[in-house]
């Protein structure tokens, strides 16, 4: 067996999109201890730990984010990061093709407030959203406004012309993406984040994507319920601050 092989094996069966799409080869960064008893996959803000806890190979996650498979890892990023890793909750939804409906996704996309306008996320689009602490996610995981709207699909919520709110690909998968929702501050609490989401989610299904889930906390969750998802089970991850 190769230790390719044998990290796959660490990570097999793990529902998550981020980690298919570094085992796909399709983006992020994969990481192993000699023998490879434990591996580490970044992508974006995340890394996934599985294995038997190793401390050098916790030493080499960059964060902020870290998500253990299992809690036997816990008291190691605790002892290792002291106060600095601060103990969260997230949100699985259930990944589930052929839940959606349609025509509801549709009126949720179209009940946008007066003044707005829903457009697909364009290669001209790209560099104002990157260049936005707000929005930067919607496609930072790709390599240029080229590769991300080749590659990934997003929608923008624009008034006067502007983005204020969006739903993109925070990261790929053979055969989907993983949301991403964000809303500047400023637009928030008027339906923007519920119609970009619904438009995404049938953007997706008419290329033959499924659009995967995941939920930074309650309201995450219910917006997700909302728009057609069933929620899953809660999950430790560890967000680790600033030194």
């Amino acid at each position: 067996m190769t230790d390719w092989e044998r990290l796959t094996a660490l990570f097999d069966g793990w529902e998550e999109t981020m980690v298919w799409s570094c085992l796909q080869g399709v983006m992020g960064r994969a990481m192993w201890n000699k023998g490879v008893t434990a591996g580490l996959i970044a992508s974006g803000d995340f890394c996934f730990l599985a294995g038997e806890p190793d401390r050098a190979l916790l030493a080499r996650a960059a964060g902020p984010i870290l998500a253990p498979r299992t809690p036997d890892w816990h008291p190691l990023i605790e002892a290792y990061f002291g106060p600095r890793a601060i103990p969260e909750t997230r949100y699985a939804i259930k990944k589930e093709p052929g839940i959606f409906d349609r025509r509801r996704l549709e009126a949720l996309a179209a009940a946008l407030p007066a003044g707005y306008e829903l457009r697909l996320i364009d290669e001209a689009m790209v560099p104002v959203l990157l260049a936005q602490a707000w929005s930067r996610d919607l496609c930072a995981a790709f390599d240029s406004p080229a590769d991300c709207c080749r590659r990934g699909v997003g929608v923008a919520a624009l008034y006067e012309g502007v983005p204020v709110a969006g739903a993109g690909s925070y990261c790929v998968y053979r055969g989907g993406i993983e949301v991403e929702i964000d809303t500047r501050p400023d637009h928030r609490r008027r339906g923007l984040a519920t119609a970009c989401g619904a438009r995404l989610i049938l953007e997706c299904l008419d290329r033959g994507l499924y659009p995967s889930w995941d939920a930074i906390d309650l309201r995450s969750a219910a917006l997700a319920e909302k728009l057609g998802y069933r929620r899953g089970d809660p999950y430790p991850v560890y967000w680790i601050g600033e030194a």
